[in-house]
């Protein structure tokens, strides 16, 4: 079995580190193109782009494939598993919440879906202090070296990148992504529920689970940074439930 890992933004496959190592077996982090890569040529960033480049990355991959997936990673990995054109052994993601029919966007996320004002909050995040940039992911419990490491790889691509996503997923990933998503996945889930993460949403994660006949895994006191967890309790969560699988 293959794991494979699927950051978000704005972060790199620096990202899956430390639980890389806590974890047993094969792993491979991707990462997706513009943060920290180049873009292909012709690659437009959008969400279908972003969830046609993982199948495609996935279908390179020697399966069975155990698939974790964070924050737009998490939500890439939710299309591939409800699309069920790419075999996987598994998939596991967090802010599921973000999936159900009626989330409305985080204030960050909103604050760069208009025109000119996503470009002026991005461009001062990414010409501004290094550590500046790096203190929200640092306080929400990862390593210094990779906040560090993340925040100097936000480039001008990066940006265009991430605004290319969210304003893709206009009201929500949902109104385009949703009708595929109301039935179990023909693989196993698991939503990953930190308690702490101001992205996510308990009760909407818990539908989301319930519709595509997932399990659930709490992690009390988890920040959205979860796979950052010293007491290894992410770790053993995803653990448990492949151990459980076939």
């Amino acid at each position: 079995m293959t794991k494979v890992f699927v950051h978000g933004v704005p972060e790199t496959s620096l990202l899956w580190g430390e639980l890389r190592e806590q974890v047993s077996g094969d792993s491979v982090a991707l990462q997706l193109p513009g943060f920290g890569v180049p873009l292909p040529d012709g690659f437009v960033p959008t969400k279908e782009t972003y969830a046609a480049w993982l199948a495609e990355e996935l279908r390179k991959i020697d399966g069975p494939i155990d698939l974790v997936g964070h924050d737009w990673g998490a939500l890439l990995t939710l299309r591939v598993a409800t699309l069920g054109d790419v075999p996987l052994r598994s998939w596991a993601v967090d802010v599921a919440g973000v999936f159900d029919p009626n989330y409305v966007w985080h204030a960050w996320a909103a604050a760069l879906l208009p025109e000119g004002k996503g470009e002026a909050i991005l461009r001062e995040r990414r010409t501004g202090s290094i550590d500046d940039a790096a203190t929200f992911m640092i306080d929400s419990g990862v390593s210094t070296s990779a906040a560090l490491a993340m925040a100097t790889a936000h480039d001008e691509v990066m940006s265009r990148c991430i605004l290319g996503l969210y304003r893709s997923a206009v009201p929500n990933v949902s109104a385009t992504w949703g009708t595929q998503a109301q039935t179990p996945t023909s693989s196993p889930g698991l939503v990953l529920i930190a308690t702490g993460d101001r992205v996510d949403n308990e009760t909407a994660a818990r539908e989301t689970a319930e519709r595509l006949g997932a399990r659930v895994a709490v992690l009390p006191g988890g920040t959205h940074f979860w796979m950052f967890d010293p007491t290894g309790t992410a770790a053993a969560a995803l653990a448990d439930f492949w151990a459980s699988l076939p």
